[in-house]
């Protein structure tokens, strides 16, 4: 029973955190660390799986619309700048890979990832504020958002979509629900294959015979259920308000961690 609790909590951790701007691989790492117990590769790809499904059944609609009207310009233009920006995020993803290039997942990086993240995001919602208010993406912020995925993913802690969104507010695209939608429909293909490739390694290894089934099918449906209901608010909330509370979470969360934790962690 207490290791259910444990994956319910795990599942819960994922879903709230894997699309607000504050890193739901910190946000994890720091709770198997605290308490709730280390677990496998599968089992972390698998409920972020969960994840990855809520955001795409919330957009669902207007993928499909990008899809099946990609005859006009506006929607072409679009998957052009989702696609590129995937594709520099895979291609450099790869060459990081390649060479190893990744800080440890120890507490003491994510913390002050989290809180140097925080700053950046109370300095981009200040800069972002004196600017017009635009919706369009331009090639400049596809760009910069592929190379803002890489970045999230070489610095636990940073949060993927806290990089994306105020990097795309910052290169431009000014409006905060148009530089969400663009960081959510970009991190849909780019988790994916994110996930594709971490299950090919698990299954090259042969991790999967030993795996907790029940355990990873529980964290898959709460991560699902719990992202769907957060990305459904989170995309409400943001249309009336800044990101200035998340950011202040951040960090007040790094210090506490900082002065909790021993030195070198």
């Amino acid at each position: 029973m207490r290791d259910l609790i444990h994956v319910i909590l795990l599942g819960i951790i994922e879903g709230v955190t894997e699309f607000l701007p504050v890193s739901s691989t910190g946000h994890l790492l720091i709770a198997e660390d605290f308490g709730l117990g280390a677990r496998s590769d599968l089992f972390n790809i698998g409920i972020q799986a969960g994840a990855i499904l809520a955001i795409t059944l919330i957009y669902r609609k207007h993928i499909w619309q990008l899809l099946t009207q990609w005859r006009n310009p506006a929607n072409r233009a679009y998957l052009c700048k989702l696609a590129v920006a995937f594709l520099i995020t895979c291609v450099l993803g790869l060459m990081v890979t390649h060479y190893g290039f990744k800080l440890p997942e120890t507490v003491t990086p994510i913390a002050w990832a989290l809180m140097i993240g925080g700053c950046w995001m109370l300095g981009a919602e200040a800069i972002a504020a004196r600017q017009a208010d635009r919706k369009d993406v331009t090639w400049r912020v596809a760009i910069l958002v592929g190379i803002a995925q890489l970045v999230a993913g070489v610095f636990p802690g940073t949060s993927r979509s806290g990089a994306t969104i105020f990097t795309a507010m910052l290169a431009g695209t000014s409006n905060r629900p148009a530089a969400t939608e663009f960081s959510f429909l970009v991190g849909i293909p780019t988790m994916y294959a994110a996930t594709g490739y971490e299950w090919l390694k698990v299954l090259k290894r042969g991790d999967t015979a030993h795996e907790d089934w029940t355990a990873l099918a529980i964290g898959f449906l709460v991560s699902l259920i719990v992202a769907f209901v957060v990305v459904k608010w989170l995309l409400g909330y943001i249309r009336t308000h800044r990101f200035t509370w998340f950011a202040l979470y951040r960090i007040a969360f790094g210090a506490a961690l900082l002065w909790l934790i021993p030195a070198g962690a």
